[in-house]
């Protein structure tokens, strides 16, 4: 006998598919409370002071390498210790936040870091600056797997590629920032004040976060609806997987193997456009002329971050698998970064400003979506582990563009076409790679 609420049912008398737009999310999300769009603004910001730090150097450059007789090698091997660093960090700084929980293991990776920031005011030679890079990659690898932990705790799957959008998109608001503040700290205090006044930066958003955080089952003041939102679906807690278990995982090689080969192109932009834009257009380091292309370079990249959420939450809404909307996305922001093919050749400053901001808004929308996808099938309690391991390949991968890339302006007198040539392809190749390894929804044993 047929159960009364079996779906076998004529068609024409089974329930229409209910659709729900982009905007009725919004709505409904916002009506049962906001506490976790403040633990969002917390690890937004420790982004943004995060890539402060990073981009500092880049922008210094033309400075340091004057003072200290830096060569291209130099530079090149200077940003490699950062991401020896990096791609330690990542991996022990995972595990300890599923070990330890992100609150501490956050707080004490920013406070690190900091001083590993103002170290950098008392560094004299290009050994020293590798010294503290490495220190600070060690340290800054706790960022983004906290961000993505914090992210998976407070968020529920149709909300997660939005608030990875909006913390994301302080990697670039920290990078449209740095031109900004430091010409006016270069011309009065020098560049040794430069690093420490970041630092305090940092220092200060350290005891903000030691105050303000509390994971969602031990926050003092979210509402219950809220929080009855944010676990809709949720399976229940598990207890902790051996390291050997989660690396048996497809979908942990899907998001490592994807994300080693694109994440090294926004440190490539970090470190290397600024010495490029002032090479090939003769800039200076100050706001008008090195300031205005970067600005306008990283606000394209805050509306792609936030964008490329916005298109794969709309495909959700609309009936589509969390995994597969995220691929289709990722497949249209890939096409938009060909634009980067005609910065090198371009011989006005604003045409190459406009094919670099096509370019990393797209970067910066594809990221929001591969850290999405990388949520969407993955267990919360081994999040941060899969994402450290897949971090740290990422830095593994970055190790080697840097070399690559000092290399090729060795041999090449400091031409970029090959290397804005090969930046597309590494999209494509990560994409059929993530297509055909991601699994398209949370495992039921791990």
């Amino acid at each position: 006998m047929t159960h009364p609420h079996s779906s076998a049912l004529p068609r024409a008398q089974q329930a229409p598919e209910i659709k729900v737009g982009f905007r009725d999310m919004v709505k409904a999300g916002a009506a049962v409370g906001k506490t976790r769009w403040g633990m969002l603004a917390l690890v937004f910001f420790a982004t943004t002071l995060n890539y402060i730090d990073r981009a500092a150097l880049g922008v210094m450059q033309p400075i340091l390498a004057k003072e200290m007789s830096w060569t291209a090698m130099d530079y090149a091997n200077i940003n490699f210790w950062f991401q020896v660093g990096y791609a330690i960090g990542f991996l022990l700084q995972g595990r300890l936040i599923d070990k330890i929980g992100v609150k501490r293991v956050f707080f004490c990776a920013v406070l690190l870091w900091s001083l590993a920031t103002g170290a950098h005011g008392l560094a004299t030679s290009a050994v020293g600056f590798m010294v503290c890079r490495f220190i600070l990659g060690l340290t800054e690898a706790a960022n983004y797997p906290a961000c993505v932990k914090t992210t998976r705790l407070w968020f529920p799957a149709k909300e997660r590629a939005v608030a990875t959008g909006i913390f994301n998109a302080g990697t670039n608001v920290g990078a449209l920032l740095t031109p900004m503040m430091l010409p006016l700290i270069l011309s009065v205090w020098g560049w040794q004040a430069a690093f420490l006044t970041i630092a305090l930066l940092g220092l200060a958003w350290a005891v903000f976060w030691g105050i303000k955080y509390f994971d969602p089952d031990q926050h003092p003041r979210v509402k219950a609806s809220e929080l009855e939102y944010i676990q809709d679906q949720e399976a229940p807690e598990q207890p902790g997987v051996p390291f050997w278990k989660i690396l048996t995982m497809r979908g942990t090689w899907a998001f490592a193997g994807a994300f080693m080969m694109t994440a090294p192109v926004f440190w490539f932009y970090l470190y290397w456009l600024p010495p490029f834009l002032n090479q090939q257009y003769q800039l200076g380091i100050n706001v008008t002329q090195m300031g205005i292309p970067l600005i306008i370079i990283y606000l394209s990249a805050d509306v792609g971050s936030v964008g490329g959420g916005v298109l794969s939450s709309f495909l959700i809404g609309r009936g589509m698998q969390p995994v597969k909307a995220r691929l289709l996305s990722m497949l249209v922001f890939a096409l938009a970064i060909i634009s980067v093919v005609f910065a090198a050749g371009a011989a006005n400053l604003w045409v190459a400003v406009a094919a670099i901001s096509l370019a990393i808004a797209a970067h910066q929308a594809w990221t929001a979506n591969i850290w999405s996808v990388v949520m969407d099938y993955t267990p919360k309690h081994m999040m941060s582990t899969v994402f450290g391991f897949g971090g740290m390949c990422a830095a593994v991968g970055g190790m080697f563009m840097t070399q690559v890339v000092g290399y090729i302006l060795t041999v090449t007198n400091n031409n970029y076409t090959v290397l804005f040539t090969i930046i597309p392809a590494m999209y494509f190749i990560a994409l059929v790679w993530l297509y055909l390894m991601a699994p398209r929804k949370v495992p039921q044993e791990v």
